[in-house]
């Protein structure tokens, strides 16, 4: 029996898929990832009886970066980045496994349908997916077609058997179209990013920014919202009056009346206006007109509409709303929620669509009278060649969609329903008046017949990350000082950097490429010229940009409180807590790196033996992690196993009374390459963490001293731990104050241990280094892991 492999873009929709084409009956098993699942069952595939393997993957399987060299900003000129740096695809997420899940699924497998999602970077996921298992998969004969994509737009039985039996190919060209973009954004974003974040960070110290980034779509998203202020802060209100009139007859409640001149600019003149309306008490009616209008039905729903509507009206962000509609799509509730198109193919089900909302009690009554009356035919709008428009597909309750879930997918159906409805006609009633030689009028809508009421994203969330702007009540967006300046600078430079005019020529490009119309290469070459010869331009035109940082920002000497000392000078440098944290010597006009997301202080005075300087302490916070480092190792390695961004935890300095030698107890019970180290300012409540994962490891509560010995666990070879308490307050045996033994294999310290994970932000530690603990390395080798103690030590896992 033959096999096929069926591969979706997530694991919630392979489930979907494969319980809809084995009619719910398949079995189920996890992946080697621990990820994915994989759901298998026996069906027919043309016209044979096969064996189907329906599992997933996560997203993208490869991303795009540089070879390993080009990473480094300190040694690679930004320039390089335009041309002479060779990329290569790496595992997207290397935890995940996932070109060695795949291959071990395709194995022997005959037949592929990709199931992925249908649009371009799904296509591009096909190849990613291809090109991992076709090595590995039965080779068919030379006529025989073995690749199959699967076209579909919502996960109902109708649509995935549609699919199911209208395979397909994948599109060479639109994948090919979305390398272009990979490739264009990693080269021009990381050249402008590492300039000017290098250039700023380097000269001020209040920027408040981790990372001055540039984007060819983040940057103009930025300039929209740096426009619109600009317009807000220029504009200059001016004061008028109106005339407001109220007329009443008898008990009836009063009616406030328009004033026809609608404004005036001058208090003298409205005064006037005034007097002459004062003359009579009495308003009389000129006219009434009655005029028949209508209020068309919206257009079919798309993703930049849903966006809108979800962060004006229902307060939702658009990165969240996005969230929330794909969990909808693959749950089957909604269609694809990733449209441009805003009109409905002619073969579009709308009834169908509809009849799944009888039921519901909230909008029954109106359905099914659009039902029995018939549907009205949606206005006609834009197709983009994509998907159809945003649709409800199944029916559902508040109770099982979540609050957030709920309000976007009634916003959904109620745009939907108004779409087949007819349109709001009212009758619009105005009444003239005449108070002295002054006209006013007053109007009215009375309802004929309703139509239904419809009312109710990554670039934005990016911009917000980086500091250029904040959500304001109403999720108004701000520009920071940060992004007003660079925003201006751009303008001051080359406009065209901010502007989307350019943005659009290179998408447009882009679409060529997916069409078959423009050559790959020659899309690529071109644009980076352009933008190579930008960043020349740039570099050379960044003082007129400086002009305006300096007005906003304070020279990095001027900012920060003394902390520690350095090593060269001897004199107090400064420490710098707006992003990126830093500490900066204004004698040797020096800046050092520290540890980011966290709080650093300095180390009881002590000093590096290496290079005099004065050690600082990095921590998360009482329920996370603290260590140890000096400023200038940190930024410098001191050895060649040592990475920038490494502490003292991971420093292989043989004798240092600091470094991993000295601290370092055994190889991390959940990781492969951290080594879990002992932080000597934890007490009383000792722990020591890994210093590569977050794990953490709570140990010897109260005790007086903590230590850790020269001598090596026989079993595990770890490092022994020499452990003294106070007699009154000593959970040891028979009163005893004082044990050295191991926290792994020593049955007297098995009830004092406890595993944790840390409770920390995000933050960027050193580069993975090969190999357990550094402690006795050279004179017994890596620690084994203690395997059986690691049950024991997951047993009090919280």
């Amino acid at each position: 029996m033959k096999t096929v492999l069926m591969v979706a873009e997530k694991p919630s929709l392979a489930q979907s898929i494969a319980k809809i084409l084995s009619k719910g009956n398949c079995t189920s098993r996890k992946g080697l990832n621990g990820a994915c699942s994989v759901l298998e069952y026996t069906g027919s595939f043309q016209g044979q009886t096969v064996r189907f393997k329906m599992t997933s993957v996560c997203g993208h399987v490869m991303s795009l970066d540089f070879i390993g060299k080009y990473n480094n900003w300190d040694k690679v000129d930004p320039a390089e980045l335009f041309s002479q740096a060779p990329t290569e695809k790496k595992e997207a997420n290397p935890k995940l496994n996932m070109v060695k899940f795949l291959q071990v699924e395709a194995r022997g497998c005959d037949y592929v349908v990709l199931w992925l999602d249908c649009d371009k970077e799904g296509e591009n996921i096909c190849f990613e997916v291809l090109d991992a298992i076709q090595p590995v998969m039965n080779k068919g004969s030379v006529r025989e077609q073995t690749v199959f994509r699967a076209k579909f737009s919502s996960i109902t039985d109708t649509d995935i058997w549609n699919a199911m039996n209208l395979l397909g190919e994948p599109n060479r060209n639109e994948a090919l179209s979305v390398d272009a973009r990979q490739e264009l954004d990693l080269r021009i974003g990381c050249a402008f990013t590492r300039f000017q974040t290098k250039y700023f960070q380097g000269k001020y110290g209040n920027l408040d920014s981790s990372l001055i980034s540039f984007g060819p779509c983040q940057t103009p998203t930025l300039g929209f919202c740096v426009e619109r202020h600009d317009k807000i802060q220029s504009f200059k209100p001016e004061t008028y009056w109106v005339i407001q009139a109220k007329v009443f007859k008898g008990k009836d409640s009063p009616l406030t009346l328009d004033w026809h001149r609608v404004r005036v600019f001058d208090r003298e003149v409205g005064q006037m206006f005034v007097n002459l309306a004062k003359t009579s008490r009495e308003a009389q009616v000129e006219s009434v007109s009655k005029k028949e209008k209508a209020k068309q039905r919206p257009q079919a729903l798309n993703t930049v509409e849903m966006l809108r509507v979800a962060s004006s009206a229902l307060g939702i962000g658009p990165q969240h709303t996005m969230q929330i509609a794909e969990r909808l799509y693959t749950q089957g509730y909604i269609s694809y929620p990733r449209t441009e198109t805003t009109h409905y193919p002619e073969n579009f089900d709308l009834k169908g669509a509809l009849k799944q909302q009888t039921n519901n009690h909230i909008w029954a009554e109106e359905v099914k009278a659009l039902l029995s009356n018939g549907l009205n035919r949606p206005r006609k709008g834009t197709d983009a060649g994509d998907h159809p428009p945003i649709t409800p597909m199944r029916a559902a309750s508040e109770a099982e969609l979540g609050s957030d879930g709920w309000r976007l997918y009634e916003y959904i159906t109620r745009h939907f329903i108004a779409t087949v409805s007819q349109d709001c006609i009212y009758l619009q009633t105005t009444i003239d008046f005449k108070i002295g030689s002054e006209a006013f009028s007053c109007s009215g809508k009375t309802l004929i017949s309703a139509g239904t009421d419809a009312s109710i994203p990554v670039h934005i969330n990016n911009i917000c990350q980086r500091n250029y702007v904040t959500v304001e009540n109403g999720r108004k967006l701000k520009p920071t000082n940060l992004g007003i300046v660079l925003v201006h600078g751009y303008y001051k430079t080359d406009a065209e950097l901010v502007l989307p005019t350019i943005r659009s020529a290179v998408e447009k490009q882009l679409n060529l490429i997916a069409l078959g119309k423009a050559n790959f290469q020659q899309v690529l070459q071109h644009t980076l010229d352009i933008f190579k010869r930008k960043f020349h331009y740039f570099v050379d035109s960044i003082p007129s940009m400086d002009e305006l940082m300096e007005v906003s920002f304070s020279p990095i000497a001027a900012t920060g409180k003394p902390l520690s000392r350095c090593g060269k000078c001897h004199r107090f440098m400064k420490y710098i807590q707006a992003k990126p944290s830093r500490l900066h010597c204004s004698h040797c006009d020096e800046t050092y790196s520290l540890p980011q997301n966290g709080a650093i202080k300095l180390y009881k005075e002590l000093r590096c033996p290496l290079d005099d300087f004065e050690l600082v302490l990095w921590t998360s916070g009482a329920r996370g992690k603290s260590y140890p480092l000096c400023p200038y190792c940190f930024s410098n390695p001191p050895f060649r196993d040592m990475k920038k961004g490494m502490g003292c935890n991971e420093c292989t300095h043989p004798s240092c009374q600091h470094s991993l030698n000295s601290y370092g107890i055994g190889q991390c019970v959940e990781c492969e390459s951290g080594v879990l180290v002992l932080d000597p300012t934890s007490g009383p409540k000792w722990r020591m963490a890994c210093n590569k994962c977050n794990v953490v490891v709570h140990f010897f509560e109260h005790a007086h001293r903590v230590q850790v010995a020269q001598e090596s666990c026989d079993a595990c070879d770890a490092s022994l731990v020499a452990v003294d308490f106070n007699k009154t307050r000593t959970p040891l045996p028979a009163g005893e104050t004082q044990h050295t033994g191991c926290v792994f294999c020593d049955p007297v310290f098995q009830n004092l241990v406890e595993l944790k994970h840390a409770t920390m932000r995000h933050h960027r530690g050193g580069g993975a280094r090969r190999g357990g603990r550094g402690r006795g390395r050279g004179r017994r080798g890596n620690p084994k892991k203690p395997k059986d103690k690691m049950a024991a030590l997951a047993a009090y896992f919280v």
